[in-house]
């Protein structure tokens, strides 16, 4: 089973706005294990980064000016994602930003239908608790340390620990049977048998038995 964990970065909160997307993440999940495979761009804008959201993400016009625009990386995009499920934190936002981009581009949107959203994941395993993303790496004890600021592709890893952890966990039997160590040979000493022991009785242990029985009356065996 293939899956994209994906994030993405923006101009803004907004696209109906105007806000437009900076930054695509995304890892591919082969039956829930993250593979080599993932793809990751920064995308010019074509126009200017607010301070606020410069200051999440720290992209600024300088870095995006020489970075392609979304009508460059949407064939990429769309060839890597495939049809693919899409694991996303709060899906209604990156969906809404991908699905304005590719209306730009008088490209099909990307169904809503394909978003799993680990925010309601999230909300439904631990209700009432925090369900950003540093917070649930916090409750899951994944190292986030390097997440000073947010990034795309370094929040789609993250996001697929947080992911695995809310469809279960990870399975510590297959982890142990693949570390464990080869089993030992044992050195088996030649041994030297032992002749076997008499089990008759001795004249003198059948003498004590008869007489033992002489003083049971009437026994069943002599009738």
């Amino acid at each position: 089973m293939r899956e994209i964990v994906l994030d993405t970065e923006t101009t803004g909160l907004s696209p109906a706005d105007g806000d437009r997307v900076v930054e695509i993440g995304c890892i591919e999940l082969i039956n829930h294990v993250a593979t080599a495979e993932h793809f990751h761009v920064y995308i010019n804008p074509e126009c200017p980064m607010p301070a606020a959201a410069e200051a999440v993400h720290g992209l600024s016009d300088e870095f995006l000016a020489d970075k392609p625009v979304f009508a460059d990386v949407a064939d990429g995009f769309l060839a890597f994602v495939g049809e693919a499920p899409l694991v996303i934190h709060n899906a209604a936002f990156d969906m809404g930003f991908l699905n304005a981009e590719l209306a730009r581009l008088g490209r099909p949107a990307l169904a809503d239908t394909r978003a799993i959203d680990t925010v309601s994941m999230a909300r439904r395993k631990h209700p009432g608790a925090p369900a950003s993303l540093d917070a649930l790496c916090r409750r899951f004890g994944i190292d986030n340390s390097t997440r000073t600021l947010h990034g795309a592709l370094l929040d789609a890893e993250l996001l697929a620990e947080v992911y695995l952890e809310l469809i279960g966990g990870r399975q510590p039997g297959l982890e142990l049977a693949a570390a464990a160590p080869a089993a030992r040979a044992v050195a088996v000493a030649d041994r030297v048998a032992r002749p076997p022991r008499p089990h008759a009785a001795s004249a003198e242990e059948a003498a004590a038995h008869e007489k033992f029985l002489e003083k049971i009356a009437d026994p069943l065996w002599r009738g």
